[in-house]
């Protein structure tokens, strides 16, 4: 069960929050966070079913409910946010990479979303303005 107090439950009030206030780049910043705490919960896939064992009726199909799903790693609150400090220098260094390259609003885009996935690691109430 999540604390509503996690780092990644205050990511996703905090993507609501700049839906709603139309700010694209902590959208951005916000989204890509998610995505990379969703893709660091993958697992690899298991073995492949032996041929026959699946779907009559679609090719490469496995039967019985839920036979496909695969568990997803859990993750400590220390873990995810490695993740997001991880999107932060990412973000930092091609907003650098822009500045160097004449592309000064586009390298402030980037560093505004730094700044909110910083604010909501630092544990800042992500109901309070946007950054």
């Amino acid at each position: 069960m999540t604390s509503p107090h996690d780092i990644r439950s205050r990511l996703r009030r905090a993507l609501t929050g700049a839906l709603k206030a139309r700010d694209a780049a902590a959208a951005s910043a916000l989204r890509a966070a998610l995505g990379a705490i969703g893709n660091a919960e993958a697992v690899a896939p298991g073995p492949v079913p032996a041929p026959g064992t699946g779907s009559i009726h679609v090719a490469g199909a496995v039967a019985g409910l839920g036979a496909a799903e695969a568990p997803r790693r859990t993750l400590t609150e220390s873990e995810v946010a490695r993740i997001v400090r991880a999107e932060i220098t990412e973000r930092e260094a091609a907003a650098a990479q822009y500045e160097r390259g004449g592309r000064a609003a586009d390298a402030a885009q980037l560093r505004h979303g730094s700044r909110r996935l910083m604010a909501l690691l630092d544990g800042e109430d992500d109901r309070v303005g946007l950054c």
